[in-house]
């Protein structure tokens, strides 16, 4: 080695974690095959690819929960190995899931320091130093929370804050994010950022997960693409384009976001009047038609998910009417709701939207035993030819059908969670966040099957905070705020601005 290439080695920053190499197999799946990742003090690399790429399994390797079969972790420069979550927590890796890992019967504070909390005299738990340095934490995130409500009390965008102040509770060298922003309002999300930039300086190494490019280029300093498992790129996000990173991402150019659609709409299917709840939403009226589907957008906290739940029969609602076909229908219970050809795909896949530690074709036939009952006995040939019908038209990606949903990424979950409610054979389908924490490939799927259905007559409602997918994919589009309806636009009225101002109150003199 020459001087001059000593003197450049050293100028070179040494990552805090290098992983090389590193390969991971399930029975019939090699989910990470010789795979590398390097992660800086004061900076942010985006980990990038589409479900199943190996996403997740890198970040259970590196948070302990998986070891590799081969290959090796470095931290600060030394070789280890994580033979458990608690030694990568006590390593100081932290992960902030997309999919909060809380628990609802504790209050915030406790979810804060579970398993690290501060001690007091005799070493027994000072619950007012809990609060206290719970409340300085949510302060830290800008979160308005009281430490001491139950968790359970919290919508989803404040329980993901909540597992943020609990990953800041630690000393940590490594912060993973995976899909932080999924559930946050614009306001929270620039919160978020400004919270990342902190942590950076601070010497954190920030390992950022999103499916969101506009995010990628906002907050990433370097970038690494997995593709089936294995490196497809690697390198620093201003040398690199979205267009780029896509190709990386699935192997070809993706060049249409929405698929093309010529609606045609037939007669009025749902009917809903000055539909109301005492604390959550009132006087929500609208019509739906076959063939139809109709946005419904808001800032979070609008009330467009309690109203859904309401109207498949989760919550009660107090007053309000509901017709199908012109006939007064009173929908009381998701069963009620099923029945009248009602299904609705929860914005929260992971605990409202499937039994996770079941096999998918169990999953998926659930709703429609009714049709595949052998003299009132389980009959599992016909249930997995069932889920075969619709897994296969959504493109799911797993080893097979008796894989437990719990083993599969989020996106190929969300697909489980539609084909169930495809097999009932709805007439209107209610999709609720759909392409949340999904990656470009999967939420292409999403929209090809959902404009598909439409094209058939299903009437679908889409409830989305994301405004390109609002755009590209509704005929018209609902807003609402504070729990009401605060405008309805045609397809030539939905521009962002438009849709921006009505959701966050913002009128024009």
């Amino acid at each position: 080695m020459t001087l001059n290439q000593s003197a450049s080695a050293l100028s070179q920053p040494q990552p805090v974690m290098a992983i090389s190499n590193v390969s991971k197999s399930f029975p019939g799946v090699k989910a990470l095959n010789q795979v590398s990742l390097e992660l800086y003090a004061g900076e942010v690399t985006a980990l990038i690819g589409e479900n199943g790429a190996g996403k997740s399994t890198m970040v259970k390797v590196l948070t302990g929960i998986y070891q590799p079969d081969e290959g090796e972790i470095q931290l600060n420069g030394v070789k280890t190995t994580f033979h458990s979550a608690h030694a990568a927590a006590n390593a100081g890796i932290t992960a902030i899931h997309q999919e909060t890992v809380l628990f609802d019967e504790l209050s915030v504070a406790e979810n804060i320091f579970l398993g690290n909390a501060p001690k007091g005299r005799f070493g027994l738990i000072s619950t007012s130093t809990m609060r206290q340095q719970a409340r300085a934490l949510l302060q830290r995130v800008n979160a308005n929370i009281n430490p001491d409500t139950p968790l359970r009390e919290l919508g989803i965008a404040n329980k993901h804050l909540v597992a943020v102040a609990r990953a800041l509770s630690v000393d940590s060298k490594v912060v993973i994010m995976d899909e932080p922003t999924a559930a946050l309002s614009l306001k929270e999300i620039e919160e978020l950022y400004t919270l990342i930039n902190q942590l950076k300086q601070e010497g954190k190494a920030i390992l950022f997960i999103s499916h969101k490019f506009e995010e990628i280029f906002a907050i990433a300093d370097r970038y690494a693409v997995y593709r089936d498992g294995e490196m497809a790129g690697s390198g620093h996000i201003d040398t690199a384009s979205q267009q780029e990173l896509v190709n990386m991402m699935v192997g070809r150019p993706v060049d249409q976001v929405f698929p093309p659609r010529q609606p045609t709409h037939g007669k009025a299917l749902l009917r809903v009047e000055g539909y109301s709840h005492p604390t959550e939403f009132a006087n929500i009226s609208f019509t739906l038609k076959q063939g139809e589907i109709l946005g419904f957008y808001g800032l979070v906290g609008a009330g467009r998910t309690e109203f859904m739940q309401s109207l498949f029969g989760i919550t009660k609602h107090t007053a309000g009417k509901v017709f199908i076909d012109a006939e007064e229908i009173e929908i009381n219970t998701p069963g009620q709701a099923i029945a009248r050809g009602i299904v609705y795909v929860p914005e929260d896949r992971g605990h409202h939207g499937t039994i996770s530690n079941t096999p998918i074709f169990h999953n998926v036939s659930l709703p429609s035993l009714g049709k595949t009952l052998k003299r009132k006995l389980l009959n599992p040939p016909a249930e997995l030819s069932l889920t075969r019908t619709f897994t296969e038209r959504l493109e799911l990606r797993a080893a097979a059908l008796d894989q437990q949903v719990n083993k599969l990424s989020g996106g190929n979950q969300q697909k489980v969670v539609i084909s169930k409610w495809l097999a009932t054979e709805p007439r209107i389908i209610i999709l609720d966040e759909p392409t949340k924490g999904i990656d470009i490939g999967s939420k292409a799927a999403v929209h090809q099957f959902t404009a598909e259905l439409a094209a058939k007559g299903m009437a679908v409602i889409l409830v989305s905070s994301e405004i390109p997918e609002i755009i590209g994919m509704s005929d018209r589009t609902i807003v609402m705020r504070d729990g009401r309806i605060c405008a309805e636009l045609s397809k030539p009225e939905m521009t962002p601005e438009a849709l921006v101002q009505a959701a966050a109150g913002i009128t024009h003199a």
